[in-house]
């Protein structure tokens, strides 16, 4: 598919310049930058949290199955809440 884009002049000598250096077109060096853009923004996106677990075996029987209020009120009781 084609398509017109507006680059600045140095940023399209550099380019080009580049491209001849690597033996290789401008279009596929424009592809090649679009495609790695995309890339990272999907990686990005990606973001997983780190395993930050501390050792513990998870919640207590007690809390087992247990919905979020009487875990909450447990882990602030005597911190004025």
């Amino acid at each position: 598919m084609k398509t017109t884009i507006d680059i600045p002049e140095p940023l399209l000598q550099e380019a080009k310049l580049l491209a001849a250096a690597r033996s290789t077109t401008l279009r596929a060096l424009v592809e090649a930058g679009l495609r790695h853009v995309i890339r990272e923004q999907r990686e990005a996106n990606n973001f997983c949290l780190r395993d930050a677990r501390v050792g513990g075996l998870g919640l207590s029987a007690e809390y087992q199955g247990a919905n979020w209020d009487p875990i909450r009120d447990a882990i602030y009781r005597g911190h004025g809440a």
